[in-house]
C-alpha cells in the first residue's frame, strides 16, 4: 500500500472540525474562510481513503474511523507543538543520554551522590551507568560505546588523547587481615609491609599506579612478592581476608566494609633505617570524555562534575 503522507495543517484543520462538529465555527476557530476548510477536509479523506466525518444539513459527526484518529492526532499535535521547546533543552543538554563507565573505587561514595543530584537537575538526561576498570574503557571508547569514564590513575597520568577533570586525590592504604600482627599497630612500618607478599590488580588494568606501587618496592631494593592478582578492588580486598598477603588499596576502598579486614596508613620513612623519607603513591580519578565529542548531555554532566569540586580524601582509615 502507498504511504500516505499528511502535513500537520491538515491534522489542525481536522481537530477543529472534530472538536467544533461544525464547519463554520471551526473556521472561524482557524481563522479561515469554511470553503478552504471543506475542502481540505475532503483531500484528507480521499488520502486517507476513508470517510472522518458523516454530514448532513442539520449536523456534522465523526464516523468510527474519525472517533479513533481524535486522540492520536491531539497527541500529534501536542508534541509538534513541544518540538521546539525539546530542542532548545537538547540543545542546553537537558535532554539526552551519557553512557557513562566507572572504576569501583569512585562507586563507593561519590557516584552514588553525583548520580543522585543530577538526575534531580537533569530529569530527562538518561544517565546509563557500566563497571569497567581503565582498559575496557579506553576499548570502549574506540568502539564509540561510552560518552565518558571515570578511571583512576596514578596522579598526573590519565590516558592521553581524552580531554580530562580530575576529581579525585587520595593516599594509597594498606588492607591487612585484622588477625596480622601489623594490624594492632596504628601505622605500619614501611619496611614490614615491603616484606608481605602482596595482592595487586593486572598491570593492565591501571598501568601508571601499579607502576608507581611497584616503583615504592624499587626504590627499596626489593622485588614484589606477588601472591595473586584480582581486577577489581572488592576481589583484591576479599583475598586479603582469605590470608593471602597485604595489598596497596586507594583510602576510598575503606567504605567497602570487609569483616576481617582492616585499613592502616603507612610510614614514609625508607626501610633502610636512615629515616629517608620515602615518596608513598598516591592515586588520583579523573572524568575523562574524547575531546571531539558533539554531545551536549554530555558538556552539561562535565559542568556538572566540575562544580562538584575535587576531593583530596575520600575514606577514613581504621
Amino acid at each position: 500500500m502507498k504511504e500516505v503522507w499528511v502535513d500537520l495543517r491538515a491534522w489542525r484543520q481536522f481537530l477543529a472540525v472534530a472538536e467544533e462538529l461544525h464547519f463554520g465555527r471551526a473556521a472561524a476557530r482557524l481563522h479561515m474562510t469554511q470553503p478552504p476548510v471543506t475542502q481540505a477536509i475532503a483531500q484528507l479523506e480521499k488520502a486517507l481513503g476513508v470517510l472522518l466525518f458523516d454530514r448532513t444539513r442539520r449536523r456534522v459527526a465523526l464516523t468510527p474511523a474519525g472517533e479513533a484518529l481524535l486522540p492520536e492526532v491531539r497527541e500529534l499535535l501536542a508534541r509538534a507543538q513541544a518540538l521546539p521547546v525539546r530542542a532548545r533543552a537538547a540543545a542546553a543538554g537537558e535532554v539526552g543520554r551519557v553512557r557513562l563507565a566507572f572504576v569501583s573505587t569512585i562507586g563507593f561514595e561519590r557516584l552514588p551522590a553525583w548520580v543522585r543530584e543530577f538526575r534531580l537537575r537533569c530529569p530527562e538526561v538518561a544517565l546509563e551507568l557500566v563497571e569497567a576498570t581503565g582498559d575496557v574503557q579506553l576499548e570502549a571508547f574506540a568502539r564509540g560505546e561510552i560518552d565518558a569514564g571515570l578511571m583512576l590513575h596514578s596522579p598526573g597520568f590519565a590516558p592521553p588523547g581524552l580531554e580530562r577533570l580530575a576529581v579525585s586525590e587520595e593516599p594509597l592504604v594498606v588492607a591487612l587481615p585484622a588477625k596480622h600482627p601489623l594490624a594492632r599497630m596504628p601505622k605500619l612500618p614501611l619496611a614490614e609491609v615491603l616484606a608481605e607478599p602482596l595482592v595487586i590488580f593486572p598491570r593492565r588494568i591501571v598501568p601508571s599506579l601499579h607502576d608507581a606501587i611497584f616503583g615504592l618496592y624499587h626504590a627499596a631494593g626489593l622485588v614484589p612478592r606477588v601472591a595473586q592478582e584480582a581486577i577489581q578492588m572488592q576481589t583484591i580486598v576479599n583475598l586479603v581476608w582469605g590470608g593471602l598477603g597485604v595489598a596497596w588499596v586507594p583510602e576510598s576502598v575503606t567504605q567497602f566494609r570487609r569483616a576481617g579486614v582492616v585499613y592502616r596508613a603507612a610510614s614514609e620513612f625508607a626501610p633502610s633505617g636512615r629515616r629517608k623519607t620515602a615518596v608513598l603513591p598516591g592515586c588520583e580519578t579523573s572524568l575523562v570524555w574524547p575531546g571531539h565529542a558533539d554531545n551536549s548531555a554530555l558538556a552539561r554532566f562535565v559542568r556538572f562534575v566540575q562544580e562538584q569540586g575535587t576531593v583530596t580524601s575520600v575514606g577514613t582509615i581504621g
